[in-house]
């Protein structure tokens, strides 16, 4: 291995203070010079306050100085947008036609998946006036960042995270906004947030089919969608309002979860439909999607959401969903795991 080689090396070991992800992970390596035992190390500053960049330049330095034949390491930073850095592979938006059907959860899983199978992964959560992805995954740390840009908040898992909800003095409190603004922040959380290099970006959209769902379809890359709903007598009406928004949009549905499908009762080894029979296979022909998974009310899952642990949930049909999403992510989308 080369000089250049061993450095990148040296560096990958460094985490950005708040996302603790790496300067490569954050794609903010611009360039390795090495002239005659001099080093100079570039780095894009978006996001990054001086505190952050003079930590780093120490780190950096502290890393390469045992480095044979190097002599001198300079740390030079230039000024960058997020969006000029940022490099996601893909946008799946997850989406409801009606509210409370388990859209946050189905975000959360899917990025919990995705993350175990060793992809880098992201969630915006656009959910404005109902955000939940904080508290299911246990966060309460407010953003880093700089008037140039924000730093998501990184689960423990390595998944990067971005709220209203973060950036709120506290979580209870109620964000009161009309549509415009709402639908600024989203573009915000999309253009201003420092999210890196990800395979995929994860996005919690509010249920409807108003005005942050319509900004995320128009203002985001939108690689596919998954539709969330439950077996109740609305759900065919509902998600063929879902459905009619992707289409017009031109974003491809890239499957259907039927949410809270039932209950099972091991002691009696039985399944209890309580919101009614599942209408997940005559949704499946309706919207031509396919149907990923059939997810039960789970009173474990229910307890780790509110504890703040859902990375931690594992079962047998949780794995099934997602070996089903994976494999049509796979085939529809464009993984290329960054290194």
């Amino acid at each position: 291995m080369g000089i250049e080689g061993k450095i990148k090396e040296r560096l990958d070991e460094i985490l950005v203070p708040h996302v603790m992800r790496n300067l490569n992970q954050m794609n903010l390596l611009k360039d390795i010079a090495i002239n005659d035992g001099a080093v100079t190390v570039t780095l894009s500053s978006a996001a990054l306050n001086e505190d952050v960049q003079l930590w780093t330049s120490t780190k950096i330095k502290e890393q390469l100085r045992d480095l044979p034949g190097i002599k001198e390491i300079v740390v030079d930073y230039i000024d960058a947008k997020p969006s000029e850095i940022n490099r996601i592979n893909n946008v799946i938006a997850v989406m409801s036609g009606k509210g409370g059907v388990g859209k946050s959860l189905v975000t959360a899983l899917t990025a919990i998946g995705l993350r175990r199978k060793g992809y880098e992964v992201g969630i915006l959560d656009a959910d404005i006036t109902g955000p939940s992805i904080p508290k299911m995954f246990g966060i309460t740390d407010h953003p880093g960042g700089t008037e140039t840009g924000i730093l998501p908040v990184t689960s423990k898992t390595g998944i990067e995270i971005m709220s209203i909800n973060l950036l709120l003095p506290n979580e209870d409190e109620a964000v009161i906004w009309r549509g415009p603004l709402i639908a600024k922040t989203i573009t915000q959380f999309w253009g201003d947030v420092l999210w890196g290099n990800l395979d995929y970006l994860i996005v919690d959209l509010p249920p409807g089919t108003a005005d942050a769902p319509l900004t995320v379809m128009q203002s985001l890359p939108v690689s596919g969608v998954i539709i969330v709903f439950t077996p109740q007598d609305l759900t065919a009406m509902i998600v063929r309002k879902a459905v009619n928004m992707t289409k017009h949009m031109n974003k491809p549905v890239l499957g259907i979860v039927e949410n809270m499908s039932y209950l099972y009762v091991p002691e009696i080894n039985k399944k209890i439909e309580l919101f009614g029979k599942s209408k997940g296979e005559e949704m499946s022909r309706i919207t031509g999607a396919p149907l990923l998974g059939q997810l039960p009310i789970d009173p474990e899952m229910a307890k780790l959401c509110d504890n703040g642990t859902i990375e931690r949930y594992s079962s047998e049909l949780y794995n099934d969903f997602m070996n089903n999403l994976q494999k049509t992510i796979i085939e529809t989308t464009k993984p290329g795991k960054h290194s």
